[in-house]
Parts: structure tokens; sequence; C-alpha cells
């Protein structure tokens, strides 16, 4: 009794959104369209906008076109370029937040710490870096790519230069003149090198794999082209279903006939041949797996600055650091003043998921301690009345992750609904939670169709697998396909969860904890 006496000096919601990402946005811009007002975003910075706040690295832009990374709900008649970069695609996002009346909902500074089940009142609490409050329900939309990840590279503590993450850039440091040294070769690092080779002094690239990368077809979007889709809207819309539609043909070639991106293979080939033309260099960043298994990665700058004077490729990844002196894995010695990490996230390994304890007492990390998995890509089980907005295998290496999330809202939408239905909008009375058997179904379904993909057979290992080896990561299907799989919740996959039997629940808490802990023996 006395850990709820002081509830009534706590703020309650019917649900709070972690995150102000395009996925908390558009979670936000949902529950108001639904009617409901009753809901808080949280957000550990003091502003919204997510991966695209966090990284403003020099050449940051996006690598799916505009028109189709945006909101069909919040069209932009006014992108600047085919590809727009990451001021604008801020800007994009602040706008949504005035345009749809987000200002109210959110708690900008509010760093969420813990999200813990109550069994008992069937809600979540949730304590933040500003106070503790309570929802009925939680969507997590922190992102996999929120948290960056800097790899453990033995003296790099004793390093007398500057070290940062292409997600946390130094921009007070000065780059001019300097020796600087690029840790890594995915999206980030290929349009980090080519923005900062005119003004270092000598810029060195380690690289553990080479990238396959395309062309960047990217130019500015004209006035009169704007003036068109401001006028005639359906213009823009016609636009964006055009992209979407190009992209929905080639998944069949990524995810059920890989052999068949040998066309794309060649033309990437050509697109290196055409600006590197020392033999050896060609040699180094020729990649060895089927293209597409890792992210095509698109630019038409990379390999023109690869081949400038001041710009040297170590073939290997950085292993040591001593003192000035970084050493590859290869040998290879070089000096740095600066060392720019472009190693990514924790993708399959959220932290977010160290915050989160579910109705057993474990948290989410631990419930995924063998592997991400989900239903639908939204719910966990063990967890009630939480969901997550580009979950388990959600992730695309094609077209636009907005199509992803727009489907998940539909998703959390519905699944909102039918809470309501069955009593809970009165706080306490009612939870959902998927049944196991679902999730593995579900998973095992997903990962069935994964093993015909190019990111399992191509050859190469990618953020997309995890420590198992396995993808829990990628969507193995279309946008379409996925959308029509979350169209609504099926209650047949879900445990009604009532106030009114608490001792069912506590039997059933206890039969899962105590498999939990059977399997927990079985692994030692």
């Amino acid at each position: 009794m006395g850990q709820h006496a002081h509830d009534h000096e706590r703020e309650h919601v019917h649900v709070a959104v972690v995150g102000s990402g395009f996925g908390g946005l558009g979670a936000a811009v949902r529950l108001r369209r639904e009617g409901m007002t009753d809901f808080v975003v949280l957000e550990r910075a003091d502003s919204v906008g997510g991966a695209w706040r966090d990284n403003s690295y020099p050449g940051c832009a996006c690598d799916v076109p505009s028109h189709l990374y945006s909101f069909s709900f919040a069209p932009n008649p006014d992108w600047p370029r085919t590809f727009s970069g990451q001021r604008y695609i801020r800007a994009y996002l602040e706008h949504v937040a005035d345009t749809f009346g987000l200002r109210p909902h959110l708690r900008l500074n509010h760093e969420v710490r813990l999200m813990r089940w109550d069994n008992d009142a069937l809600r979540w609490e949730i304590e933040t870096s500003r106070g503790t409050l309570t929802a009925d329900v939680i969507v997590s939309a922190t992102g996999p790519l929120s948290d960056p990840k800097i790899p453990e590279i033995p003296g790099l503590a004793g390093f007398p230069g500057k070290v940062f993450h292409s997600a946390r850039w130094d921009h007070g440091y000065d780059l001019r003149g300097k020796r600087v040294a690029v840790i890594g070769t995915g999206a980030s690092a290929v349009q980090i090198v080519p923005a900062i080779q005119p003004e270092v002094g000598r810029l060195t690239l380690f690289q553990r794999t080479p990238p396959w990368v395309m062309p960047r077809v990217d130019r500015a979007i004209s006035g009169a082209e704007r003036r068109l889709h401001r006028a005639l809207p359906f213009t823009g819309t016609l636009r964006r279903r055009l992209l979407w539609g190009i992209r929905e043909l080639q998944v069949h070639a990524f995810t059920k006939r890989p052999n068949e991106l040998g066309l794309v293979e060649s033309l990437a080939r050509a697109n290196m041949t055409k600006a590197i033309k020392d033999p050896v260099l060609r040699a180094k960043l020729t990649p060895s797996y089927r293209i597409g298994c890792k992210r095509i990665l698109l630019s038409s700058s990379y390999y023109p600055a690869l081949a400038r004077p001041n710009v040297d490729l170590v073939a290997s990844g950085l292993a040591e650091v001593r003192g000035s002196t970084l050493v590859a894995a290869d040998g290879t010695e070089s000096e740095a003043d600066a060392i720019v990490f472009g190693t990514g996230f924790h993708v399959t390994d959220m932290p977010i998921a160290e915050r989160v304890v579910g109705a057993d007492g474990i948290t989410l990390a631990e419930a995924w301690k063998d592997g991400m998995e989900s239903l639908r890509g939204a719910t966990a089980a063990g967890f009630p009345n939480w969901m997550t907005i580009i979950g388990p295998n959600t992730g695309l290496g094609n077209s636009s992750m907005i199509l992803i999330i727009e489907s998940q809202l539909n998703y959390m939408a519905d699944y909102l609904r039918q809470l309501d239905g069955l009593g809970g909008r009165r706080s306490g009375r009612v939870a959902l939670g998927p049944r196991p058997a679902a999730v593995r179904a579900w998973n095992h379904q997903v990962q069935e169709r994964m093993k015909r993909t190019v990111w399992n057979t191509g050859g190469c290992t990618s953020w997309y697998l995890d420590e198992q080896g396995r993808n829990t990561t990628a969507w193995p299907g279309t946008t379409a396909e996925f959308r029509r799989a979350t169209r609504e919740v099926d209650l047949a996959e879900y445990e009604v969860i009532r106030a009114a039997a608490p001792e069912r629940v506590s039997r059933q808490a206890q039969k899962r904890a105590a498999g939990s802990r059977a399997a927990k023996e079985s692994v030692r």
C-alpha cells in the first residue's frame, strides 16, 4: 500500500512516448489525430529531431529521396534537393512539431532512466532525470541509431589529440591543416571524407571492409517544381508514389534472388573505376561480398576524395593507439592529431533495453539476451502495454524507414483502440501482453524468410546481424507486405490482463520467472 500512497503527487498519463525523432513525433501526431490528448513525449535532449538533431557532421544528408523520407500526412513541397541535408530534415521535424500542436506534450531534457511495469496497478512507472510519472502505455521511439558505438581500442585513452564520434561532432574543433584519422567506412564516413578532405592536412581512412558505393544522383529541386507541388499537392503525392514503387520493385532481388544483383554490382564497379585509376587502390576498395549484403552507400564524391594526394587508405581496422601513433591490425602505422569514429550505433543491443523492466522483473535486455524478438516489430512478451517503433526486424535496406514507421503507427492506433474497447482508458483496469507463442511464431516466419536474403547469404558481416549471427534488424519483404501485417491488432495473439484477477497475473508471473530461472541454470 505504501508504494502507491504518493501516487496522487505524481503525474499520470494514458500514453508516454519516449523519443522525439521521426518515430516519436509520428506517434504524437497519430495520437492527436485519434483524439487522444492525454500523453507526453519524453526527450532527453533540449530539442526534437532524434538522429537528425544528433548527427550534424560535415556532409550529413539522407540517402533516401526527400519526398519519400517524410510523412505522408505532412508533405513538404519545399525540399531544396532530391536528397536533402541534415539541417533541412531537422527543420522539417521542428515544423511537424509546430504544425500538429505537439509542443504542449513535449518534455524536453527528460532522460528516461527506468521504466518498470507494476503488476498490481497495471501501469508503467517511469523515472526520468526530471522526476517520476506513470503511464498506462509506453511507446518507445528511441530508434536504433541513437547511441553511438566506439570500439574498445587499446591505448585510446592515452591519445593526446581530439577524439569524437560522427554523431557527436565537435564543431568547436578546427580541422584545417590537421592530420585526421577517420575510423570506419559506413554511411557517415562516406559523407564525412569528401566533406573534410579539402581542408585537412592529411586524412587517413581505416577500412575494415570496403563498401559498395553507387553514384548519388542528387540535384537541386527547381523553383518551378516547388511551385507546382505547392499549387497542386497531388503532384507531390505522385512523385512520392513513383519513388516508392521503384524501391518496391527492387525488394525481390534483395530478399529472394540475390544473384540478380550482378548488374547493380557492375554499375558500382564502373562508379569506382571512373574515379580510381590506381589499380592497387582499386583492389583495396573492391568488396568481396555480394552487393546489398551491407547497406549500399550513395556518393559521387567519396571515390574522387580517396584519389586525392592528401588521403591515405589503410585497408585494415584500427587495432591500437600508441600516443599519437595509430596502429592498424595489419601493422600499418600513421600519425594523427584527431580521430573521428564513424563506427555506427548500438543497434542489436539498444541501451534503452537495459532500462525497461517487465512483468517478470527482468529487463528487456535480459529477455533479448539471445537475440531481439518482438511481435510484428512492435510488442515483446513479458512487457504488457509496451510497444516500440522501429523494433526488431523492421529495418530496410533500400527504402524509406518512414514507410515502416507509419505502418507501426497504424498498429499502435489499433492497439490503443482495442485496449480502450476492453476498458483500458480507465487507468489500471486492463493490459495487453503478446503471447510468447505468437512472438515465437512471428519470428520463426521472419527468420525462415530471412534465409534467402542477400543480408544472410551475401558473404559479409554487417550491423544487421547480432552476436549470434541472426538477422534481427531487417525486414525480409516489401513495405506493402509490412503494412498489411500491421494494419490491425489480432487479439488472439495477445493475453488480456485484468486487474480483477491479480492472483492469476501473479501465478503467470511466477511461472514465467521460474522458466526464466530454469533457462539461466541450463545456460550455466
